[in-house]
């Protein structure tokens, strides 16, 4: 079973004579411990997409099942989703972490006994126990996120929504909300993940899908979207001065010759040909050109002005 499967959803909305598609046609699926980066500019639909997904807006047509059962015309279906909103807007301040988790355990279906028994084991898990009795106000930015990823796992939903889980923590921070994130899906928890910080989407994603003007403009493996874009080229740099000798016979192999790099844009095998003429000289470096997604991201906008649209789905 998927944890999140989205089928053509649609959504249009009337500004005074005007009728605007904020949603055209989106399709998603998202498996058990998969982490979807859903990405896009302002406006772009992201949010109505999610709103329509979290059941808080009707779809003009289309549908969603979390975990099989649709949110629009059954509410158990938002007993197997959590979310995790930028700014932490699922948390009441003027309670403590302890009060907020049971609150919302509660609300959730748990009983008291069962939401203050997992809350707890949050705390402990996220390094807050001794927090625990402190107001969320009084908390640091780095703990409040943590407390709200705990909220929204105290019911262990299927699906969990996050909405910059990163932004505006420190270093220190956000790599451990990161490594929280890596594990919850680790554990089985399906993320559907926005954020603004493509490199974040990058290091965390296991796939992504961007929507554009409403529409899904490319949707694919995470590793698959990097590689298509990447180039062919490897540079390989060397410790020491490479002798003429060298040099002819990298020529004749199709390798660049660059002070003390050496450019190879041949197929991988060939590469080996380029190692075999470098030794025993040391290699400081081999790297192959890659494309990151904030260019990627960039150069898919770019490219919806010439109506190329980009999909894989699994």
């Amino acid at each position: 079973m998927k944890a999140l499967e989205v089928e053509n959803l649609r959504k249009t909305y009337r500004y005074g004579s005007k009728l605007v598609e904020a949603v055209r046609s989106v399709s998603l699926t998202l498996a058990v411990g998969e982490v979807l980066a859903f990405l896009g500019p302002n406006g772009a639909g992201k949010t109505t997409t999610i709103k329509m997904i979290a059941g808080l807006i009707r779809p003009d047509a289309g549908r969603v099942r979390i975990a099989g059962v649709d949110p629009h015309h059954n509410p158990q279906a938002l007993r197997y989703l959590g979310a995790v909103l930028e700014g932490n807007r699922n948390l009441y301040w003027r309670l403590t972490p302890e009060e907020n988790l049971e609150y919302f355990g509660v609300l959730k279906g748990l009983s008291c006994r069962e939401a203050r028994r997992r809350g707890k084991v949050l705390l402990e898990r996220f390094d807050l126990l001794s927090k625990r009795r402190t107001t969320v106000q009084t908390l640091s930015r780095g703990m409040q996120q943590k407390l709200a990823l705990a909220v929204a796992l105290v019911h262990q939903p299927k699906l969990l929504l996050l909405d910059e889980p990163t932004l505006g923590l420190d270093v220190e921070a956000t790599q451990y909300v990161k490594a929280l994130v890596k594990a919850i899906a680790s554990e089985g928890c399906a993320i559907l993940l926005t954020t603004h910080q493509l490199d974040i989407a990058e290091e965390l994603s296991s796939s992504v899908a961007i929507i554009q003007k409403g529409e899904i403009i490319a949707a694919s493996p995470t590793r698959d979207l990097i590689r298509q874009f990447s180039g062919t080229a490897y540079t390989i740099e060397v410790e020491g001065e490479l002798d003429p000798a060298r040099i002819t016979a990298l020529q004749q192999v199709g390798a660049e010759v660059q002070e003390e790099r050496v450019v190879y844009m041949g197929s991988p095998e060939g590469l080996y040909q380029v190692f075999e003429i470098l030794r025993p000289l040391p290699l400081v470096q081999v790297k192959k050109d890659s494309a990151d997604l904030t260019e990627i991201f960039l150069k898919l906008l770019q490219s919806t002005d010439t109506g190329l649209t980009m999909t894989n789905n699994k």
